[in-house]
């Protein structure tokens, strides 16, 4: 039974999120019926199910999980009593969930969940008591159901009731919660993207890996909830040796930071800031670690550059939480704050907090108010204290926060920056974000010591046969071997990982240098692909995925990518240069799913990430396979996208838009490529016009893209406007393109709208004036009011009548000096005709000169007149250059803008290289 518990555990830990409904079902069956049989270590199997339930999600097999696992503790209800360590686990499971669960439609559940939790805490407090004070926390947030508030009443006023060993909510609130209940409220596959990006993620590259978790667990309005367990995990339980600490690997306080800034309600962030600051409130240095409130310190110092508002309002939630928190208790979180700073300066996270509390960043009533609170800290440091920084180097803490670069929470510039700033930082920031310094190779022997004695002894001897030649023909002879001893039945996979480490500390040369060759030939690619490391590929290669040792060569495979993250791109290579591999290529798909991270995804974009920073040419090299053989996960984003046009040179351009003409290779299809289009404008120049070329090189009709007109404009987006403007001169204007044009804000400085109608005029009159009549008269039709922004993709543009008629009267002022006759065309007319009759006097007084066209044609009406006057010096368009637009024009031009707006943050572009100070990799 032990053995079946072991497997149970396994496959909720792991393969969980993979399960087909009928297994779940099956699964859950199963554990019910091992507690129902009272099965030594079932409360195990129910402590990792409850891990399973996720947070802020309320997705139908969520629910289902959280009702399911529910069921069976009030089913058991006596068996779970006799388990203190589930009964605290299972409050604290279902406590948080409370908060998820208050739509009219969850009320049933949420009331079981309530019954459930208050018959626990009523009979068995002692047991809960455990918890610590994140269960003051949780209580807090469901303080306002009616049943709940008579238990808040008894643990604040009365605890005797609750049990007479509870001295009193000061009792729960000086206990630090433990790392088991901090860590139960996280889904294994969180913990382990989370565990990821603070151990192998390198700080300034985390965007990517941030998206990737926001797309999956925080883009719902239910999500905000989860921010919380997100920051109470990080604070309490991912605490990283020094070797980590003084590395480059992303800290924690900027995954923080990032939390923070991605909360988009008011109650979300207040609560997120008191998980931040909740281990402050009673902080006992003897008790509580450095660790847990290291984080928001950091968050504040590294914040106050880049992000200052951000520094700001942590600063005003420190203040004012100290009366706030709970009024009686007040001197003991003043104290613990108190205690909190103090511990910080003595364990030098940072030397001193003047700079921090009395920065002319914040507002004056801030910094009073930082004065008033906390004297101690506020005055400027004096000189020896400087010096005694510069080399004082905690034991716990290391140098981490004395030499990072003051940066962002992720890898796009900062959103609340001043530009002035920005310019003065600029160079040190891109030094650091673009330019890693890479290290001399000093060659050192393989040390596989630390590990052999976990092999058993013909292992050990296979491995050191490895170590001792240099003969590459050797080495792939004894890996055979190696590969053979893991396929064996008796083979035991508790030495795997040993096994891994040693193999990735003696074949670290094969993952230095290029992998290509610099000439491909079919003979030097399979030279290229004879490597000892290249054993595992091939076996895997000629295996049958149902047969038993494939599973265990992946597992083998996975283990090994843990210690050398560049074994990903190397088997893409091998699965494209190798003969035997030859259609082969979505075993990728098998590595990328057996791996930690298990999602294909992830797992391409970080290999070809890596890929783009060792080698730019493998990465050309690979990319027609990469996108002909995982569309879905290329095509429908533009992370790979930007990856390639970030590094690649013209020669490498070139060969790309060759390979799409002679149809090796498709990058964007037309469902997603508006989307990666509208990306690419915060992209840097010579990215923007590299996309372009490419998206040209493929055959998407341009009514596909043009929406993108609408996203546009004239002073931020001129790579886009110019490739655009080339494109439309060679199409002949259609409804839609001549619609989105002409919905083009007006401005003085933009020609872009004139220009192209001027080429569209001379070449296809005919076609240009009939669909400007429609457009005339369909806007003169509808009611004179701002459309919504939203109705539909195709009516996103802002068009109102009074916009075509400024862009009809450019037009006009354009070709008056020549002999063109576009004017004098019987459907502009018309159309002019009929606009003018039902337009109001400020609209005939502004587009006089446009409507005295319509005035002659009316009074001819057999044949439009031969000539025309010209427009006057003195007549009201004339005054356009100098005259300011009209509110009209105004609210017409940043309405445009507005969805774009509403959806990301301004945040300054990396731009133009020749304007820039300073170069990037791409220069």
């Amino acid at each position: 039974m032990n053995v079946v518990l072991v497997k149970i555990n396994q496959i909720l830990m792991e393969k969980f999120l993979k399960l087909q409904d009928v297994p779940r079902t099956q699964l859950v069956w199963l554990v019910r019926e091992l507690v129902k049989s009272g099965v030594m270590g079932a409360d195990g199997v129910i402590m990792t199910l409850l891990k399973q339930i996720a947070g802020g999600d309320i997705s139908t097999k969520n629910l289902w999980l959280a009702e399911s696992v529910l069921d069976i503790l009030l089913e058991q209800k006596e068996w779970v009593l006799k388990s203190g360590m589930l009964i605290a686990m299972s409050v604290y499971t279902y406590l948080r969930l409370i908060v998820d669960h208050g739509a009219p439609n969850l009320l049933p559940l949420r009331q079981k969940e309530v019954d459930f939790c208050i018959s626990m805490l009523r009979e068995k407090f002692m047991d809960c008591l455990i918890i610590g004070r994140d269960l003051v926390r949780l209580l807090q947030n469901v303080a306002r159901i009616p049943e709940m508030e008579l238990l808040w009443r008894d643990l604040l006023h009365n605890p005797q009731v609750l049990s007479p060993q509870f001295t009193g909510v000061l009792q729960l609130l000086t206990a630090r919660t433990s790392r088991k209940f901090l860590a139960c409220r996280l889904t294994p596959d969180m913990e382990t993207k989370l565990l990821f990006m603070t151990s192998r993620v390198r700080f300034g590259q985390q965007k990517r890996y941030q998206d990737w978790f926001q797309r999956q667990y925080l883009s719902t309005a239910e999500s905000q909830s989860l921010r919380c367990d997100l920051i109470r995990y990080i604070c309490g339980v991912v605490h990283p040796s020094n070797e980590v600490l003084s590395s480059d690997i992303l800290p924690r306080w900027a995954i923080i930071g990032w939390l923070l800034t991605t909360c988009t309600s008011n109650v979300a962030a207040s609560n997120a800031k008191l998980a931040l600051f909740y281990d402050w409130l009673f902080f006992n240095p003897e008790k509580d670690s450095i660790m847990n409130i290291e984080p928001a310190i950091l968050v504040m110092h590294h914040s106050m550059k880049p992000h200052p508002a951000i520094t700001a309002t942590l600063l005003d939630f420190m203040c004012r939480i100290i009366p706030h928190f709970f009024p009686p208790l007040e001197s003991q979180v003043r104290q613990g704050v108190f205690n909190s700073l103090n511990f910080i300066m003595e364990k030098r996270v940072l030397a001193h907090l003047a700079p921090l509390f009395d920065n002319p960043k914040l507002d004056r009533e801030l910094r009073s108010m930082l004065r008033e609170r906390f004297p101690e800290f506020c005055s400027p440091p004096s000189p020896p204290t400087e010096v005694k920084m510069e080399e004082s180097v905690s034991m716990e803490m290391d140098n981490h926060v004395l030499d990072k670069e003051e940066s962002c929470y992720d890898n796009t510039e900062a959103t609340f920056s001043d530009d002035e700033e920005e310019v003065n930082n600029k160079g040190k920031k891109r030094e650091f974000r673009f330019h890693p310094i890479k290290e001399a190779v000093i060659e050192e022997p393989a040390d596989i010591t630390p590990w052999l004695d976990q092999l058993d002894d013909t292992m050990k001897e296979k491995v050191q046969q490895i170590q001792k030649t240099s003969d590459t023909e050797t080495q792939c002879e004894v890996m055979q071997e190696i590969v053979d001893l893991i396929l064996e039945e008796d083979f035991d996979t508790e030495q795997m990982s040993a096994l891994a480490s040693c193999l990735a500390e003696l074949f670290k040369d094969h993952f230095r240098g290029e992998v290509l060759p610099e000439e491909i030939t079919e003979e030097s690619l399979e030279e290229s692909v004879c490597k000892p490391v290249c054993l595992i590929f091939r076996n895997l290669v000629t295996m049958q995925e149902d047969n038993s040792g494939f599973s265990v060569l992946l597992d083998m495979l996975a283990e090994l990518y843990q210690k050398q993250p560049k074994i990903g791109y190397h088997l893409l290579y091998y699965l494209k240069a190798s003969k035997a591999a030859n259609g082969k290529m979505m075993l990728y798909e098998s590595f990328a799913q057996a791996t930690a991270l298990g999602d294909l995804h992830t797992c391409l974009m970080m290999d070809m990430k890596a890929c783009q920073e060792d080698d730019v040419r493998l990465l050309c090299y690979l990319t027609p396979s990469i996108y002909s053989e995982f569309p879905d996960e290329t095509l429908r984003s533009g992370e790979l996208l930007n990856m390639i046009v970030a590094v690649i040179d013209s020669t490498q351009l070139q060969e790309l838009m060759c390979h799409v003409m002679m149809g090796n290779l498709v990058m964007f299809r037309k469902d997603s490529v508006l989307n990666i289009l509208i990306q690419s404008l915060e992209w840097e120049t010579f990215e923007q016009y590299s996309t372009w070329q490419l998206f040209l090189a493929h055959s998407i009709p341009l009514e596909t893209i043009i929406p993108i007109l609408q996203h546009l404009k004239y002073k931020e987006h001129p790579e886009a406007l110019s490739c655009l403007l080339l494109q439309l001169r060679r199409e002949k204007p259609s409804e839609e393109m001549v619609k989105m044009v002409l919905s083009r804000p007006c401005h003085p400085e933009d020609q872009f709208a004139t220009s192209i109608l001027r080429h569209w005029a001379t070449k296809y009159d005919d076609t240009l004036a009939e669909n400007i009549k429609a457009q005339l008269i369909k806007n003169n039709n509808q009611p004179r009011k701002r459309q919504s922004l939203r109705s539909s993709s195709s009516k996103l543009a802002q068009l109102t009548l009074e916009q075509i008629l400024e862009h009809m009267d450019n037009l006009r002022l354009s070709l008056s000096n020549t002999k063109n006759n576009f004017f004098t065309q019987t459907p502009i007319l018309q159309a002019l005709q009929h606009v003018q009759a039902s337009c109001d006097e400020a609209h005939k007084m502004r587009f006089s000169d446009l409507f005295a066209l319509a005035e002659e044609y009316e009074d001819s009406q057999t044949k439009p007149p031969k000539s025309r006057r010209k427009a006057p010096a003195s007549s009201p368009r004339s005054r356009k250059g100098v005259a300011p637009p009209t509110n009209n024009e105004e609210e017409s031009a940043s309405s445009s803008g507005s969805e774009e707006e509403d959806s990301k943050p301004k945040a300054p572009k990396r731009k133009r290289k020749g304007s820039s100070a300073v170069g990037s990799d791409s220069d």
